[in-house]
């Protein structure tokens, strides 16, 4: 497998979902793109958790736009399922970063989906812009390990 495809997950952050008839297909299974709904739930919960919000970096003038998705598919999902999503940053830069995904059904943990998102920092102007040291900063207490959302208990 090429590195850019290696998916894993450092001090994951967990959030739950409930599958939504709209984002079910024909098939009554999750259409393979709104899976990249659920990343981005996972990492917007992720940031907020760690007091980052996606507002408070729009505030600041600042932009995360994903540039490079990667998504591999297991087992479908269907309407009303209660999935959760797993949520880590496997490395930040101070122009980008990367955030790895798993989604699984919680009844019974079965893996559904696994995956990644890489994001530029750029401005209102699009062009490519340091994070500020203090928003980079939090950002690395993730990767290091002191940050949890939920134990093992409540997942």
């Amino acid at each position: 497998m090429a590195e850019s495809t290696q998916i894993k997950l450092i001090t994951p952050h967990y959030c739950r979902a409930r599958v939504l008839y709209g984002d079910t297909d024909a098939g009554g299974v999750v259409y393979y793109g709104n899976y990249l709904r659920y990343f981005e739930r996972g990492r917007t919960e992720l940031m907020r958790e760690r007091g980052i919000s996606y507002r408070e970096l729009e505030d600041r003038g600042l932009i995360m736009p994903v540039v490079e998705a990667y998504s591999r598919y297991k087992a479908p999902a269907r309407y009303d399922d209660l999935i959760e999503i797993a949520t880590s940053f496997l490395w930040i830069k101070r122009l980008s970063c990367r955030f790895n995904y798993e989604i699984r059904q919680t009844a019974d943990r079965k893996l559904l989906v696994k995956g990644f998102t890489l994001h530029a920092v750029v401005n209102r102007q699009g062009r490519l812009t340091r994070l500020p040291a203090d928003i980079f900063t939090a950002l690395q207490e993730i990767i290091d390990g002191s940050f949890y959302q939920l134990d093992n208990k409540t997942r």
